[in-house]
């Protein structure tokens, strides 16, 4: 097995989404609809439910321990002052734009308004109901907003109320930033346990040919090829959401706020964005985007080395964009009515979640299952629409990671040129005006 796992994990996946393709089609046509989706159900369904629940097993440890990491870091002393607030604040702006935009364009391409509902339960249509009701039980806005403050954090952790998870991680994470010496110890263990989280997640992924193989011939063998219409909206929709994001976020912070030419920025950046884009890794992308950043864009490497670190640890408006959409997509394909009040909370959650979001391959789709539950869909099938997506995550991931790479590039220009730390020399070297 050796040869198997020496290929690229993003390989395995495809080459599991063809074969998985093929069976579920071969399974469809062979036995006929009815007989197949017994079969499939029955004797294949099972594997993708084992790596599903895999998954909810690394949702809350992974969001708590990373977050925790993250505000660790971005409380650090030597990144107060003047670099780290404009650092921060613009890492936080341009994922609030982003998650905004991604629910915008969630609303109008509508990519799950095609689906069937019975799809992601596996029973029949009566089970819907209850989804129905829990969402109209979910309370107003004010009593959603209050439900963010846990009254007892163990017990959040325990049921997996991931806003309440995020809130109290933040929390800790500043306490620990205060307790200065004392909290170093209690820094370097939640760092570790971070580091921890991520090679489990990794481990988890190495999983995911065979689940996607599972999922995708039971999708197939109970649904037909028509299901694939829905999945290609959503990618249309991000990737658009992503383009945009980048055109008129960070090119509008290009060239309005620091007033450079756009050219020779995105010609700096192309070969992190290829990295990204190929190993959907901001994290693995990390050396490349340091070295477009010193040597292309012209960013001085005090700056470079600690916004872009910074940046791959709570700057994922890729992910942002995702997670918003992911919610949408799940409450139309469920018949879900999304109240204002919901879509604020979305975008609250998918901003702070964002922050906590692993830099390794996916890690985006495993924090979506958080978004679909602020729109009243119950765990379980929350996963189930996660797992519906899976298959196709690398895709789109793809495009996510590139979007997030772009911003820590852009981010590390702007407060490079407002600490007097930028060689416009350097920036219009590879495109002179």
């Amino acid at each position: 097995m050796k040869w198997w796992f020496g290929i690229d994990l993003w390989k395995r996946v495809i080459v599991a989404l063809v074969l998985g393709t093929i069976a579920g089609i071969a399974l469809r046509s062979g036995m006929g609809p009815d007989a197949a989706a017994v079969f499939a159900t029955d004797w294949v369904k099972w594997i993708g439910d084992l790596f599903l629940r895999l998954i909810r097993m690394l949702v809350v440890p992974l969001v708590f321990f990373t977050l925790v990491s993250g505000m660790i870091a971005m409380g650090d002393p030597k990144r107060l002052g003047s670099l780290g607030l404009r650092t921060i604040g613009l890492y936080f702006g341009t994922t609030a734009v982003a998650v905004t935009l991604g629910l915008i364009m969630a609303t109008v391409f509508q990519p799950g308004a095609s689906l069937s509902p019975e799809m992601f339960e596996g029973v029949d249509g009566s089970a819907m109901a209850s989804i129905a009701e829990k969402a109209d039980q979910a309370g107003g806005f004010v009593d959603r907003f209050l439900s963010i403050v846990p009254t007892n954090p163990f017990e959040a952790l325990a049921n997996g109320d991931i806003l309440q998870v995020i809130f109290f991680a933040i929390l800790f994470g500043v306490g620990i930033m205060l307790a200065g010496d004392l909290g170093k110890p209690v820094a370097a263990f939640f760092d570790g346990a971070a580091e921890v989280m991520m090679k489990v997640t990794e481990f988890v992924m190495e999983t995911a040919p065979f689940g996607v193989f599972a999922l995708m011939t039971w999708v197939l063998a109970t649904q037909g090829l028509g299901i694939l219409q829905s999945l290609g909206m959503l990618a249309i929709a991000l990737y658009l959401a992503c383009i945009l994001h980048i055109i008129i976020t960070y090119g509008g912070i290009l060239k309005f706020v620091l007033r450079l030419p756009l050219m020779p920025f995105f010609r700096g950046v192309t070969d992190a964005q290829a990295v990204a884009y190929s190993t959907s890794s901001s994290s693995a992308t990390l050396p490349v985007t340091i070295a477009c950043a010193e040597e292309n864009l012209g960013v001085d490497k005090s700056i470079a080395g600690s916004v872009l670190p910074l940046g791959a640890t709570i700057n994922m408006d890729g992910t942002a964009i995702y997670i918003g959409m992911v919610a949408l997509f799940g409450a139309q394909a469920l018949g879900v009515d999304v109240s204002l009040g919901q879509y604020v909370l979305v975008a609250v959650m998918a901003t702070l979640v964002s922050i906590g979001a692993a830099g390794i391959p996916s890690a985006g789709l495993l924090l979506s299952g958080m978004a679909l539950q602020q729109v009243g869909i119950p765990q379980e099938t929350a996963y189930l629409v996660i797992g519906f997506i899976l298959p196709f995550d690398r895709l789109l991931d793809m495009m996510r990671t590139l979007t997030n790479v772009t911003g820590d590039a852009t981010v590390a220009t702007a407060v490079a040129k407002w600490e007097n730390e930028f060689d416009y020399d350097i920036y219009i070297a590879r495109d002179p005006v």
